[in-house]
């Protein structure tokens, strides 16, 4: 075979030439354009969790109630020396008690004077705006509290919650459900939260989130005991003063301690109202109860309690609480001291020790996902 028959056969073999495109973007557009979509991307999912923040509180709720339910499980079993499974079962019957106890004392034991209570509520916080309206300054401090309040997603909350308290009761459903569904099997949602994030940084990440979980319990643990002293103290100084309600004023006392700071300042505004209505002695006495309790929970109480948990500043405590508040409304409020401890120990965790080399030491556990991405038995 001649060479020129050769080439006509192998131009007859080879596959045809693809044409070059003419409108595909180089390779410094191309990478523009993937980043503006991953920005977009980015954008939307922002978007979407800030329109579904009420849902995220909520979840973040469900969390934190599992992580009491297991907190009682541990304390159970290290107790009673009962299985996992028993342990279990009586942790999610001591929660469900202690909310049917709560809805017992609110609307049997204490039910005519928490009722006395919202009632004379509007009344009280006027006869205090007016009282503190007497000086140019306590009006100038009262006209700003409005203006503030007006605006706030808070104050819209308040007001759709006294419109439907069905949403209320609903959201309270949900987050009982989820956390008990959570609480029965935690493991399935750490290792999907896991397997989201790159292999070579599971480690750290897994660490972090068991940081986040020991952190949370003793948080719950040492706000337990701050709510219970806080109830007690504020409850016995009202009814030496003469309040009225001093039980149910103390109750709401040592509830409100849940949200640092902010809560019991707030649960102070109906105690000064009804000891105002009564005269002026148990007016000074419920400013002296709630001075010197605070003194006692500031200097004493406090510093005990958490000697364990994460030491943080009370000015940014103060600052992220209303800051948590303005961003999720009334319902971050309720959980916001809880988010401020996440926030903290992962910024401890993720920054301080996996990114900076601090030496912070790491919580105890066992390993969920092994290192070849399976998940590893813990049975």
């Amino acid at each position: 075979m001649t060479p020129e028959h050769r080439d006509v056969e192998d131009t007859a073999s080879a596959p045809p030439l693809r044409p070059t495109p003419r409108l595909a973007p180089d390779a410094d557009d191309a990478r523009f354009i993937r980043r503006t979509l991953i920005l977009v991307v980015i954008a939307a999912v922002l978007l979407a969790l800030w329109r579904a923040s009420d849902l995220l509180i909520l979840a973040f709720g469900s969390v934190l109630g599992a992580t009491v339910i297991h907190a009682l499980a541990r304390m159970y079993r290290r107790r009673t020396g009962a299985s996992a499974k028993l342990s279990l079962g009586l942790g999610m019957a001591s929660v469900l008690a202690a909310i049917a106890f709560l809805v017992w004392l609110f609307g049997v034991a204490f039910r005519q004077q928490v009722n006395a209570l919202v009632t004379a509520l509007p009344g009280l916080i006027d006869q205090l705006a007016a009282w503190a309206s007497r000086s140019a300054v306590g009006e100038k401090i009262v006209d700003a509290v409005r203006a503030a309040y007006a605006g706030s997603r808070v104050a819209q909350d308040i007001g759709g919650l006294a419109q439907g308290a069905g949403e209320l009761l609903l959201n309270a459903l949900l987050l009982l459900i989820g956390s008990l569904f959570l609480a029965a099997d935690p493991k399935v949602y750490e290792r999907g939260l896991l397997l989201l994030v790159p292999p070579r940084h599971r480690p750290a990440f897994e660490d972090a989130l068991f940081d986040v979980g020991e952190t949370l319990r003793l948080w719950l643990r040492s706000s337990l005991i701050l709510m219970t002293s806080m109830g007690v103290l504020v409850g016995t100084g009202l009814a030496i003063s003469g309040v009225p309600s001093a039980a149910a004023l103390g109750l709401l006392a040592g509830l409100s301690e849940f949200i640092p700071y902010v809560g019991p300042t707030a649960a102070m505004i109906p105690a000064l109202g009804l000891a105002a209505t009564v005269g002026t002695g148990p007016l000074i006495g419920t400013l002296a109860t709630y001075a010197i309790v605070r003194l006692i929970q500031t200097n004493f109480i406090t510093p005990y309690v958490q000697q364990r948990v994460i030491a943080i500043p009370p000015a940014i405590t103060v600052f992220a609480i209303i800051g948590i508040g303005v961003i999720f409304g009334i319902f971050g409020l309720f959980f916001s001291a809880a988010l401020l401890v996440v926030f903290f120990t992962l910024i401890r965790s993720l920054y301080l020790r996996e990114v900076l080399g601090e030496d912070i030491p790491r919580t105890a556990h066992i390993t969920l996902i092994t290192r070849d991405d399976s998940p590893e038995s813990l049975d």
